[in-house]
């Protein structure tokens, strides 16, 4: 069993979803709010640094959606800044298993990490990332 920490945007659907995942696997989770956490540019960039800078951000967030900022043209610190000032930019979940970091829920790299029981084929097809809530019908 891992503790994981893991730091959320209450309400979200699918952060709700990814913790039970986390939980049916039997390991404990402790949810943090991500939009209140006290960040720094230091102590966010250990959750970031393994992925390109462009998947740092939540992609629905209105400064993104509205074209206010593009990820792709900051530069890091710049990046790190804005988002330590607008939490809601950060892509979700934040998660922290004893001295490992991660930003996003990427079921492979969790379950190397500590294992987690296969999903249901239900879950596997789910988007576990993508806010429900923005998808459109085309």
């Amino acid at each position: 069993m891992a503790i994981i920490i893991f730091y959320e945007k209450p309400g979200c659907v699918n952060n709700t979803k990814q913790k039970a995942i986390l939980h049916a696997a039997g390991h404990a989770v402790k949810a943090r709010n991500l939009l209140t956490q006290s960040w720094s540019p230091e102590t966010l960039y250990q959750f970031l640094k393994d992925r390109p800078q462009w998947e740092w951000f939540n992609r629905t967030a209105p400064q993104i959606r509205e074209g206010e900022i593009v990820p792709e043209k900051l530069e890091q610190q710049t990046a790190l800044e804005l988002m330590v000032k607008y939490p809601i930019l950060i892509r979700r979940p934040l998660i922290q298993i004893g001295d490992r970091y991660t930003v996003g829920f990427d079921l492979v790299k969790l379950n190397a990490w500590m294992g987690l029981r296969e999903p249901q084929p239900s879950v596997k097809d789910l988007d576990l990332e993508t806010c429900p809530r923005m998808v459109t019908n085309r």
